[in-house]
C-alpha cells in the first residue's frame, strides 16, 4: 500500500521492493485507472487498464477529453467489465487497445453460508451521486441510481413486502460530506427519506457495516435475495456490465433481480438471476422466486460457479492477454 495522497510512503511486507516488483511484473492491473503512474513517478511492466465501471471513460475518450486520454494512454492494454462493448447492438465506443472483456472474479469459499436470516430482499449501494452524467449522441445519460429508484417508487406496495436498502444515512449536517470530490456521494434529505419509507422501502445505514469486509459478507449471507438497480448509462447503452455485489449474492446462493444492462447476452437468466425492464418484470420475478426458493437459490450458486469463480474468470483473462 502506498500513501499517494501524502508522503508516498510504502507499507506492507514488500514495501522495500514494491517499486522493483511493479517495474518487473508481467502484468500490472490498474483497477478503474485509479492510479496515475506517470504522475506518481512509478515505472511498471505491462500496464493494463482494468475497467470496472464502463461507459464514462469510453465516451469521454471518444469525445477527446484530455484527462481521460491521458489516463488511458498510460496503459499498454485495456480490459473491461462492459461485456457488450464492441458488439453491433452496443453504441459505446471501445477504448483503444481493448484486449479482453471480463467480469468480477469471486472467491466462492468466502460466500458459503446457511439459510437467510431475513425474509425480504436487500441491496447495498448509494442513493445519489453527482459528477459523472454524460452528454452523448444528443442525450443525457445519468450516473446516479436515484433516477431509477424514482421510476419504481411504489414497488414494495406492488409486491406486498418491504425491500431493505443499505445506504448512506448521513445526517443533514453531513449530507454533502463528499461535495467537491469527483463523484460525490450524497445521503438522504429528510423529504427523500420520508418519500422512500412511506412507500415501503426500509432504510438501514450502509457505512455502519460496509467498511468491514466480514460484516458486509454477513449482511449478504443473511439476506434472502437481492433486488437492485443499475446506472442509466449502463441500462440504455446496454454495456453488459454486472454488479460485483450481485455476483457475491449469487455466490452466497441468493437469487438476484436486477436492471437489464444487456448482461443476459452473456449470463443465463430466468432461474436464480432475473433481468428487468418493467414493473411487471419485477413482480413476475418476485413471484417466481417465492414459488420455489430452493430451486432459485441453487440456480444462483450454479451461475456463480460457472461464470464468476475466480479460477475461471482470471484464467480466461490471462489467456486473453496472452500470458
Amino acid at each position: 500500500y502506498r500513501t499517494s495522497y501524502s508522503n508516498k510512503e510504502w507499507f506492507g511486507p514488500v514495501k522495500n521492493t514494491a517499486e522493483d516488483f511493479l517495474a518487473n511484473a508481467d502484468l500490472v492491473f490498474n483497477v478503474a485507472g485509479s492510479t496515475k503512474f506517470v504522475e506518481e513517478g512509478l515505472t511498471t511492466g505491462r500496464l493494463v487498464y482494468y475497467g470496472t465501471d464502463p461507459v464514462y471513460h469510453e465516451i469521454k475518450f471518444a469525445q477527446g477529453d484530455t484527462d481521460t486520454i491521458s489516463i488511458i494512454n498510460e496503459h499498454n492494454d485495456v480490459v473491461t467489465y462492459g461485456e457488450n462493448i464492441g458488439n453491433k447492438d452496443c453504441l459505446i465506443p471501445p477504448l483503444p487497445r481493448l484486449k479482453a472483456k471480463t467480469r468480477q472474479p469471486v472467491i466462492l469459499d468466502y460466500w458459503k453460508g446457511g439459510r437467510p436470516l431475513k425474509n425480504g430482499f436487500t441491496t447495498v449501494g448509494n442513493w445519489k451521486q453527482t459528477g459523472r452524467d454524460l452528454e452523448f449522441m444528443g442525450d443525457t445519460y445519468f450516473w446516479s441510481k436515484h433516477h431509477e429508484f424514482l421510476k419504481y417508487l411504489d414497488l414494495p406496495k406492488r409486491i406486498n413486502q418491504p425491500i431493505e436498502l443499505a445506504m448512506n444515512l448521513a445526517s443533514l449536517a453531513t449530507i454533502h460530506h463528499r461535495e467537491g470530490t469527483e463523484v460525490a456521494s450524497m445521503g438522504f434529505a429528510v423529504d427523500e427519506f420520508d418519500l422512500l419509507t412511506s412507500n415501503g422501502w426500509q432504510l438501514v445505514d450502509g457505512p455502519s457495516f460496509t467498511t468491514d469486509p466480514w460484516k458486509y459478507r454477513d449482511y449478504i449471507l443473511g439476506s434472502k435475495a437481492e433486488f437492485t438497480f443499475a446506472k442509466d448509462q449502463n441500462i440504455r447503452l446496454q454495456s453488459g456490465w454486472f454488479s460485483e455485489r450481485s455476483a457475491c449474492y449469487l455466490a452466497a446462493g441468493k437469487p438476484v433481480i436486477t436492471q437489464d444492462t444487456g448482461f443476459g447476452r452473456i449470463l443465463p437468466t430466468g432461474k436464480g438471476l432475473f433481468a428487468f425492464n418493467t414493473m411487471e418484470d419485477i413482480i413476475n420475478a418476485v413471484e417466481t422466486i417465492h414459488s420455489d426458493y430452493e430451486v432459485h437459490s441453487k440456480a444462483a450458486l450454479e451461475i456463480a460457479e460457472a461464470y464468476f469463480s475466480a479460477e475461471i474468470v482470471l484464467q480466461k483473462l490471462l489467456n486473453d492477454l496472452g500470458v
